[in-house]
């Protein structure tokens, strides 16, 4: 459920009185400094990844035996609002979740996160990406730990662009221009375009050399030149049949055309290389290329994503909390995620670690990680996507023009962002 910013006074209150109360999914206070009780464990990672997160989450129960680990898998489009609801219900919360980093702001500017700073959940900080780390912070204080970082990259059916003659594109433009010859030769369409996510339309703004605001000088830009040119790059690429859509349902949808073939191309990031490598097409796994997102017409960029845990500031559990969240996002569990699922840690020293550093999604991906955009770490930031999301919507549809829906989007963000022009 999204909240006004009108609100923000009230949640905070309910925040503080959820801490009094407790999770309620807390458990036993700690005895002679040995951790036990219950910790609920939200998972907000996909069906490819949860059922290796539900083990690693079990396994700290063997280094803690008085501590139950209650895994519960949340759909990661549920997630928010339910974390929401029930930390400001005071009932309900989990004590550590799988927070997306765009989520860590706006959940400690309500009041629902414990402040990890001087506490055992952090630990080592100096390993860590220092950009993995920026998106635990808000206002000075850390309300997370990071757990994977990612970016988007460009998947490829080798086999495909094989047949059909052509290089993988470094730009939209290239893969307009070979978008004909890929259909005349293999009969599958160039790409598969994320109409139903706003973080997929981030490629395109970065792209034309935009941004959505201007977070040091509080000036809101997606509706400047940059964005309607980001707005008609999704457009052109339905419109001349360069690319495929749909309105909803795109992460099932692009991951089966992956797989059977019916696209080359897709973008996606390093949560989708098992889901795709259990596709026909990808039998032989050597199939599946990575290649940087195509760039735009002035740049080339990607969002800077990933997973942080947080700790619930209402948990009757924190110090148990804490270990597990310092555990979960430890160097051997980071490996361990690397070796099973190709993802990023967010942990210096797991890259020197020959499984990792010899993983060849790793390999693309970390340069990738390196060079990603910063978003807009601010409270506001996740309600930043569902404008661009109802005006995506309405450009690939034909209801609104590029301009309309860059002017949209901006004076929602002058709403949503009170002091900024």
């Amino acid at each position: 459920m999204r909240r006004g910013m009108a609100t923000t006074a009230l949640v905070a209150g309910l925040a503080l009185a959820a801490t009094a109360c407790g999770s309620g999914g807390g458990g036993d206070q700690q005895s002679g400094g040995e951790l036990s009780g219950t910790v609920t464990f939200w998972d907000t990672s996909n069906d490819a990844e949860k059922a290796t997160y539900k083990k690693l989450a079990e396994s700290f129960e063997k280094e803690h035996p008085k501590v139950d680990v209650k895994y519960v898998s949340v759909a990661f489009g549920e997630a928010n609002a339910k974390f929401k609801n029930a930390a400001g219900a005071g009932a309900g919360a989990p004590d550590v979740m799988r927070t997306e980093v765009a989520w860590v702001a706006d959940f400690a500017n309500l009041g629902y996160l414990a402040p990890l700073d001087d506490t055992p959940a952090l630990d080592n900080t100096g390993d860590y990406l220092p950009q993995a780390l920026g998106s635990t912070k808000f206002k000075d204080k850390t309300y997370a730990v990071p757990q994977v970082t990612d970016t988007l990259g460009l998947f490829y059916n080798k086999r495909l662009l094989k047949q059909a003659g052509v290089e993988v594109p470094k730009t939209f433009a290239e893969l307009t221009a070979a978008a004909e010859q890929i259909k005349d030769k293999t009969g599958a369409t160039a790409l598969y375009l994320r109409g139903d996510d706003p973080y997929w339309f981030l490629p395109y703004l970065y792209g034309e050399g935009g941004d959505m605001v201007d977070a040091r000088d509080k000036v809101v830009t997606i509706d400047d030149d940059a964005g309607v040119k980001a707005f008609k790059a999704i457009k052109d690429l339905v419109g001349s049949k360069a690319a495929v859509t749909d309105a909803t349902d795109g992460q099932e949808n692009q991951l089966k055309a992956l797989k059977d073939g019916s696209v080359a191309m897709a973008v996606s990031g390093p949560w989708d290389i098992e889901g795709v490598r259990a596709g026909k097409e990808f039998k032989d796994k050597k199939n599946l290329g990575v290649a940087p997102v195509p760039g735009g017409s002035a740049s080339q960029g990607s969002p800077q994503g990933g997973w942080n845990l947080s700790v619930y500031a209402g948990s009757k559990n924190l110090q148990a909390s804490y270990a597990f969240a310092k555990y979960m996002s430890s160097a051997k569990i980071q490996q361990q995620t690397t070796e099973q699922l190709s993802l990023l840690p967010t942990r210096k020293s797991v890259y020197e670690v020959p499984s990792v550093k010899n993983n060849e999604m790793v390999g693309f991906f970390k340069p990738a990680v390196d060079k990603a955009v910063q978003r807009p770490w601010i409270a506001e930031g996740n309600a930043l996507f569902e404008p661009v999301k109802v005006q995506m919507n309405k450009v690939l549809t034909g209801s609104s023009t590029p301009e309309q829906a860059a002017k949209a989007v901006g004076d929602s963000y002058r709403k949503i962002l009170k002091d900024y022009k």
